[in-house]
This record gives structure tokens, sequence and C-alpha cells, in this order.
């Protein structure tokens, strides 16, 4: 009897102490998931990019498809439906279904595996965030700790939300709002109950029960569904019946591609986010962001109708374009190529190409620097320059004309004279464009050689439109940007850009005397031994603008700007190849011409506006005096105070014998000629 009394308290004190084992188990893992505290609940989210003008114009989904939706936002059904094929006790339970784990766990003991499973949504939602799908003991005791968790420091409804967001659907969709587009080409909210109780049954095996694979397979599953909702009296009989009965029609698949607004210009976004908040390119995709671009979606359409409109469809030829706000920087369209599916790299941005006589903007405003006025004379003929170790070097014009007389600097600009510009740089020292044109923002190496002037150094068309921005705006320093703001999947702004720079890189009264000289290749008072350069596209423009265009043998350009826009365009073969058919040289300024008008169509006139301390003068083009009643031409030219001209021109000064002012008298003409 006392053996047997021992016996059963020995079997009493195994089961007490057991008992007290797995309690102490069990206290242990909550006390170790509170001093954890909550998990982060982050995953993946698409990034979505917006416009100047807060619309979409693309998004970024990493390696997974996903959007965030509150509860609030989707369909009732969807969760009912949810809830009653996952688990049914979610709002009774704390993280574990004990009796669907113990008829679990007796099966696999029966199988000596782990096949079987009685997951709770919170279990499956822990999996998904932290955990692999293996089903092996360390995964599933890594499950129990972050369900505990999870199950301690969020609500319900806040496991519920984010289980429906992170949830795969298949093909791609993770989260209903991604299935609900995917499947059906809309929203969640708008879910019908066939819809909702359709996907719901999705998940348990996304391959295997997707309607678009299988769809007699899914549509069983489904009315699993709509039977325990009706058993369930979460639906009504009328409700079942219309939606067991409802026929299901699915997007069409065989285009799921959004189409997106600038993709070239989108790349540059992802990669300037990158650098702003030090993460690698695929944690931007699937952050959650928002991110607020500087793209103005008008000119980017303008801008690409333009290139397509403009350039033989059948050719090769590529373009590389950018629109730029010369105040800020903020870069308003951008075109990297002609077809981004074929070839997404991006000659805007990446591409070094000769910019010809495009860069000597930058030449011109380093003559001013050093006492050149728009009346500088040079003498404008062949010329062969004697360099260093007995080199000698001959630049030639257009079509190898020249004035073969003395011009102006206003029409040497005008007119792209070549020997004007390589005497100009010889005499500055080429060292001094070197250094103007990186104050002017470029950034490529930049050879101090005399060919330089003739823009022979390979730069980016960012570059240039860079450049070209800063006369635009008066002399400050200005970075081409694309991003304006980024919010985090939180709603947190975590980067605002601030524009109110106003540092000064170039004297304000060079850079407005530079930029009328600039104005000059689209009139026709400049016209010489030869038309100026814009004459081709003179007649299409309606507002005032300032540029430049350049060519090489197999590079075209055409640069210019407004006082609110300026933009670039370049046209060339990827291969450097020569550009032969005489079209493809006219490219770039039609382009251009046409995309400016577009830009600033039905917008008022604008002026450059004039610095303290220039004066304007009307000046004979051909002398660069002070223009008489009698000149053939005059424009007028801006001067710094003190240096602009103080005679008449003489050479056109003949009284007798002009007809057109036979009815002025002697008098009139000399008051008209001194005033």
């Amino acid at each position: 009897m006392g053996k047997k009394f021992n016996k059963n308290r020995f079997i009493i004190k195994i089961l007490l102490g057991a008992f007290l084992l797995f309690l102490s188990v069990i206290l242990g893992v909550y006390l170790v998931s509170f001093i954890l505290g909550p998990p982060t609940l982050t995953n993946q989210q698409n990034t979505i990019y917006y416009s100047n003008s807060d619309e979409i114009i693309g998004e970024e989904s990493g390696s997974e498809n996903r959007y965030w939706v509150e509860l609030d936002e989707m369909s009732p059904a969807v969760i009912d439906a949810t809830l009653m094929i996952e688990d049914k006790h979610f709002y009774d339970h704390h993280g574990f279904d004990f009796r669907r784990i113990a008829g679990a766990i007796w099966k696999d003991i029966q199988s000596f595996s782990l096949k079987e499973g009685a997951s709770t949504l919170t279990q499956q939602y822990a999996r998904n965030l932290f955990l692999t799908h293996e089903k092996t003991w360390e995964r599933k005791l890594k499950e129990a700790f972050y369900t505990i968790r999870l199950e301690m420091y969020y609500s319900k409804d806040e496991i519920l939300e984010g289980y429906l967001n992170t949830i795969y659907y298949g093909h791609g969709a993770y989260g209903i709002e991604a299935a609900s587009n995917h499947f059906f080409n809309k929203s969640a909210k708008k879910l019908t109950l066939a819809e909702a109780s359709m996907l719901a049954g999705i998940p348990k095996g996304p391959t295997y029960y997707s309607p678009l694979n299988d769809e007699e397979r899914a549509k069983n599953r489904q009315l699993q569904i709509l039977k325990s909702m009706l058993n369930e009296k979460k639906i009504t009989e009328q409700e079942y019946d219309l939606a067991t009965g409802k026929k299901l029609t699915y997007a069409d698949q065989t285009d799921r591609n959004k189409v997106e607004i600038g993709s070239y210009f989108q790349d540059v976004v992802l990669q300037e986010a990158s650098k702003i908040l030090e993460l690698d390119s695929e944690s931007i995709r699937s952050g959650g962001f928002q991110i607020y671009t500087t793209l103005n979606i008008d000119y980017q359409k303008q801008l690409e109708s333009k290139i397509n409109t403009t350039v033989n469809h059948a050719s090769e030829i590529q373009a590389g374009a950018i629109a730029m706000e010369p105040k800020t920087g903020g870069i308003r369209a951008m075109v990297g190529g002609r077809n981004y599916e074929e070839s997404p790299f991006n000659r805007a941005t990446m591409a070094k190409r000769m910019p010809g006589s495009a860069f000597k903007p930058f030449l011109y405003y380093t003559a001013l620097e050093n006492g050149y006025t728009p009346s500088t004379m040079l003498m404008s003929k062949p010329t062969t320059f004697e360099l260093e170790n007995a080199a000698v070097y001959s630049p030639s014009n257009f079509n190898g004309y020249y004035a073969n007389q003395p011009i102006t600097l206003a029409r040497a600009l005008a007119l792209s004279d070549n020997v004007y510009a390589v005497k100009t740089n010889m005499f500055l020292g080429a060292d001094k464009l070197v250094e103007t044109a990186k104050n002017f923002g470029i950034t490529s190496e930049l050879p101090a050689v005399p060919s330089l002037a003739l823009g022979t150094a390979a730069v980016t068309v960012e570059e240039m439109v860079t450049g070209y921005g800063l006369p635009a705006n008066g002399g400050k320093k200005i970075d081409g940007y694309t991003i304006e703001k980024i919010i985090d999947r939180d709603g947190k702004t975590v980067f605002e850009r601030d524009n109110d720079s106003s540092e000064l890189v170039l004297d304000p009264q060079k850079a407005f005397i530079l930029t009328q000289l600039m104005t000059g290749m689209f009139d026709r008072e400049l016209d010489g031994y030869m038309a100026v350069t814009g004459s081709s596209i003179a007649n299409d423009l309606t507002h005032l603008y300032a540029g430049k265009s350049g060519t090489t043998d197999s590079d075209s350009w055409m640069i210019g700007f407004s006082p609110s826009l300026v933009a670039g365009v370049w046209i060339g073969y990827d291969d450097n190849r020569s550009m032969e058919i005489v079209a493809e040289s006219t490219y770039a300024k039609n382009i251009w011409a046409g995309f400016m008008e577009s830009a600033h169509e039905g917008l008022p006139q604008e002026k450059f506006p004039s610095p303290a301390g220039v004066v304007g003068i009307p000046i004979d083009p051909a002398t660069g005096e002070r223009a008489t009643p009698y000149c053939d031409a005059s424009r007028v030219m801006y001067y710094e105070k003190g240096t602009e001209p103080e005679s008449h021109c003489t050479e056109h000064f003949h009284i007798e014998g002009n007809e057109k002012e036979d009815n002025k008298g002697i008098l009139e003409k000399l008051f008209e000629m001194f005033n």
C-alpha cells in the first residue's frame, strides 16, 4: 500500500513538475516578448512618384507589388470572407487557437512530420513579416515569439489591416489592394461579395487557387467560403444566391503595365532619392515613399511629342533633352532617348558629347570679364594659329564663309564665327575658359586648348542646360534636381528642398549682357556674311529667347532660354557616326523651337530683367558704333555703363542721294543722328 502511494505521489510530482515547467516556459516566452517590445511592422510597399501638380506619374514596386490601404478603405466583404476562411475566431483568441493547434500536433505526431498547420491570422502575419515558410521546429518557435509580441503590442484591427496588406495573392500582387487591381482592375473598397470571396480563397495556395490559373478550382473554394459565411450569418440567403450565381469578369492580363510618364526622368528620381535618403535603390522602390518631383506633365508630353513628330521614325538617330526652371534648377521635362523600352540609357544625363559652338557663351562671358564689349572688333578670315612645339591650328567657319574684315563680338556670336572665337580664347588664355565653364556648372574634364572655344570637350546635356540657366536667372548658382519632397510610409516628411539659394557666381551685369548677345541668333538685323544661325526658326518664335546652337560632324545641339524656362536638345547617333542627311542637322533647332513655343503658349511676354549699371544703345551691327538714321541696320545692344561706344557710325553717313531721307531736312537728320 505504501509503495503504491509513493508511486502515485511520484507521478503527481512528475506531472506537477511538467506543468510548472510548461508554465515557466510560457511565462518566460511572454516575459521575453515583453522585454523585446513591439516588433516593427515595416514591409515592402510601392513607392509613388508625383508631378509638380501632385498627379501620379509612376510608381516603383521593387520585387513585390504592394499598396497599403486602411481597413475602412476595404470592402467589408473582404474582411468577413478572409476571417471566415482563415481565422473565424480571430477576435476571440490571443494569437493562438489551441484547439486547432492540439489537433494539428496530434496529426503531426502520428505522421512524424510537420505537415499539419493550425496557424491563426496573427501567426501568418508574423510569418509573412519576419520568417521563412519552411516547416521546422525552430521556425515555429520564432513564430510563436513574434505572434505573442504582435498580440501584446498591437490591436486586433492593426494586425488584421497589416495581414490584408501583406498577404500574397499570386501573380506578383501582395496585399488586397494590389490583388484587387490585378484581378478586377478596381480598388479593394469597391469589391463585390462575389469578388471578395474569390480573392479570400487565393492566399491558401496562390498558384493552386488563382482563378486565372484554374477557374473551376477557384470557384469551388469561393463557394466554400460563401457557404461558411451564410452558416455564420455573415450574409443572407439572397446575398449568397447572388454571389454564387455571379459570373466574374477579370481584368485583361495581356498588358498589365501602366502607362508611365517620363521613364528616363523617373530613373533619375530614383537615383536622386537614393542619394538623399542614403538608401539603395531597392529600398527606395519598396519603401512606400511618396516622392514629389519637379516634372511638369504638359512639358514632358510636349517635349516627347516634338521629338516624335520631328525625327524620322525609320532613323536610328537618338535624342537627349532637358527643360529646367532656371530660377531653382528644377527639371520640368526630360527625354533620354527615343524609346525607353529599347534603350533605358539616358542620353540627357549619362552621354557625353561635344557641344560644338553651343560652348561659345561660356567663352564670351570670359571675354566680357576681360574687357570685351559687344562692339569689340576682330578680323574674320581664314587664319592659321601657331601653337607650342611648332604645331599649327587652322579652324574654319561653316561652309568656308568669312567676313574677310573685322566683325563685332555681337555679330560673331550671332553668326557663330569660329575664327573670332579661337582668337579670343588664345588672347585670353584657355585656362580662363576652363575656369569660367566650371563656374557655369560644367563638371566634365575640359582640356585647356585653343579648340575648346569650339566645344571640342565632351559634356552632358544636363551640364549644358544647367550652364545656360545661370545667365537666364541673372547669374545665380543652380544645380539641376528632380525631387521637391519625400514622405515616408508613415506620412512623415523626411526631405523637403530649400530653394532659397541666392549665391551669385556670375556678375549680374555681364550675365545680362551675355543674355542679350545670345538673343542675337534670332535677330536678322545681325545678318552679315551669312544669316544668323537661328534664321531657320526665327519666324516661328513669338516670345523672347536667348540661345545658341552647336554642330559637329556627329552632334547637333540647340540650347536656349526665356526668363522662366531653359531647354536643351541634343541629336546624334550612339556610335558617333556622322550625320550625312541634311535634315538631321535641323532636328535639334526644330524640336527646341516647337517645344519652347508650346511651353510658352498663352503666357504673357517676358523680358530679361536689367540690372543697375547697364545701358542700352542703338548700335550699327557692322561697325559696333552708335547707329545713325543712315545705317543699314540698327540693334539695341547693352554695355556696362562707361564702356559704351562714344562715336557714331560714319561709314553709312551719306546724306546726298539717300532717297529714304529726301523728305527730311538736314537739321532733322542731324537731330536724329545725335539722339
